[in-house]
This record gives structure tokens, C-alpha cells and sequence, in this order.
């Protein structure tokens, strides 16, 4: 019973690379349990050959995200509108990412992520080739030398040394969207006065000249198709959203990204609302909608 208590501990931490790696709680959830399967059709001999049972679930989670993530691709070239990550509460996946510098060598060879559920890092991964976002977020997330990700990613350990550092330029270009928690959520806040009392000036002074706002309703829920941007467009948006949705409760939430809005009918979550801060000001509104997207906020999550 021991053994397979070391397997199903993992699963928690399997949930956590498969979602980093794909965006999506039921991708996630689909990769996890393919690869439990894939563990227990071995016979008695091969586990017992398996000296790391926990470096095995990895490495055979990894290579399935992997196929995943190809034929996410093509799924996404026909999705309804505008596609964004899942978002999860903040603390859904706290500690089950353990890296530290002496495992990687190198401390300075990957990205300090103290963000890696936020949406904002998420985009950045979306626009990875499948084989960039593997091999970033084993090495820089969760501490895989690159001589094992290369027999995961089948190429070699240099390139896929340059494939991690071409993911965690992606992600250093993009750094200027982590802000202190303090200026985020003063923002936010400032955001949620402005919407509650209508004040269209107010809710205008609080988004960045190039804000930009996006709504996932995967085809399934009513959203907006297209990118809604600049401050007076946004705020007047979000201002006749409101009116309509009045009768909904909103909930303040921490999220990966900071603090963001949960809004409910009764007991039943509508959608789930997070942003972006830089500079003082909402730069991203996300706007999640697709209740297949919204798994982690249910039963009081």
C-alpha cells in the first residue's frame, strides 16, 4: 500500500504541472488521468523496476501535455471567440511546484516565478511553441535538468536549453506586468468604486491608455468576440455590463494575478473577472465567462 500511496500523493503536484502546461483545469485533469492509467496498466515487474515512481508520473505527464498541447492548437483555430486561460484561486496549486536554485544549478539560468497561476504568465505561455512551454515550465518551474527533459521533448539537452531560454525571454519581456500586491489591488479596488457607483471619469482614470478587455464565452455563454480597447470603450463596456447584470453578487477573490471578482447567481457562478496591473493602472481586464472554465470557483472554491 505504500507504493501506491507514493503515486496517488502526486497527484495534486501532476494537476499543477498539467495545468501550467495547458491553461486548462480539464486539460489538466484529462493529462492526470492518462497518466495514472498509463501507470497502472504496468505490470508488477516494470513498477517495481521503476526506482522513481514520482520522476516517472512526470516525465509520462509531460509527454502527454505535450501531445495535448498540438492538438489544443488546432482546437483554439475554431473556437468561439476570444480564448483565455482558466483562472484558479490563488493558493489551488500552493506548494506543489517545489524548485530551488541548487537544483537547478544554475540559479540565475530561469525566471523567479512568483506568479506562475496567473493569467498574465499564462498568456506569455500561450504564445510558446508546445515545446517551449514543456521545457520552461519543467526547468523553470518545477527544477528538471535539461538532460531529462530532452528524452521527454525528444531533442537534445542543448536545444533544449535554448528552447527554456527563448520561453523565459518570453516571459522576462513580459515581467513589467508583476506589481506590488499593495498597487495591484488599490487599482482593482478603484475599478470595482467606479463600476458600483456608474462613475464613468472615475472608472476611465483607473485603466491605462491601452487597456485592453477580453471575454471568453467559448460559444457557449454570450461575450464579446472581438478585443474591446481604449479607456472610454472599456469603461463603457463594463459600465453597461453592470447595469445588466445588476442582480448578480460579487465576491472579491485572490487570485494568481491578485485580487479579482467572482460574480454569482444565487449559488451558481456566472463568471469570474481578473486583471492585469502596470504602472498604477488596469492595463488587462479578463473576463472568463465559459462555465466549462470556471470548475475551480464552484462548490465554494
Amino acid at each position: 500500500m505504500g507504493e501506491l500511496d507514493d503515486v496517488i500523493v502526486e497527484r495534486r503536484r501532476l494537476m499543477s504541472l498539467a495545468y501550467r502546461m495547458t491553461g486548462t483545469l480539464a486539460d489538466a485533469e484529462d493529462i492526470v488521468q492518462e497518466t495514472y492509467l498509463r501507470w497502472y496498466r504496468l505490470d508488477d515487474a516494470e513498477r517495481e523496476a521503476i526506482a522513481n515512481p514520482a520522476g516517472w508520473l512526470t516525465r509520462v505527464a509531460s509527454r502527454v501535455a505535450l501531445d495535448v498541447l498540438g492538438s489544443a492548437r488546432k482546437r483554439r483555430e475554431q473556437y468561439v471567440g476570444q480564448w483565455l486561460p482558466e483562472p484558479v484561486p490563488a493558493d489551488l496549486f500552493t506548494g506543489a511546484a517545489s524548485v530551488t536554485a541548487a537544483a537547478l544549478g544554475d540559479p540565475l539560468d530561469r525566471v523567479t516565478l512568483d506568479d506562475t497561476v496567473s493569467t498574465a504568465l499564462l498568456v506569455v505561455l500561450e504564445a510558446m511553441t508546445p515545446a517551449e512551454r514543456v521545457a520552461f515550465v519543467l526547468h523553470d518551474v518545477f527544477g528538471l535538468p535539461f538532460e531529462e527533459i530532452a528524452e521527454i521533448v525528444g531533442r537534445s539537452p542543448a536545444a533544449v536549453r535554448q528552447l527554456a531560454a527563448t520561453g523565459r525571454r518570453h516571459v522576462r519581456e513580459n515581467r513589467s506586468s508583476v506589481v506590488a500586491r499593495d498597487e495591484h489591488d488599490r487599482a482593482v479596488e478603484a475599478f470595482r468604486d467606479a463600476t458600483l457607483t456608474g462613475d464613468l471619469q472615475a472608472l476611465m482614470r483607473v485603466l491605462a491608455p491601452g487597456v485592453e478587455l477580453r471575454s471568453d464565452g467559448g460559444g457557449v455563454v454570450s461575450a464579446a468576440r472581438n478585443v474591446v480597447a481604449s479607456p472610454d470603450r472599456v469603461a463603457r463596456f463594463i459600465l453597461g455590463v453592470a447595469e445588466k447584470q445588476a442582480h448578480l453578487s460579487m465576491e472579491q477573490q485572490r487570485m494568481g494575478d491578485g485580487l479579482g471578482f467572482v460574480f454569482r447567481d444565487g449559488d451558481t457562478v456566472m463568471s469570474v473577472v481578473n486583471f492585469r496591473v502596470e504602472d498604477g493602472l488596469i492595463r488587462d481586464v479578463w473576463i472568463m465567462l465559459n462555465p466549462e472554465k470556471l470548475t475551480g470557483w464552484r462548490d465554494g472554491a
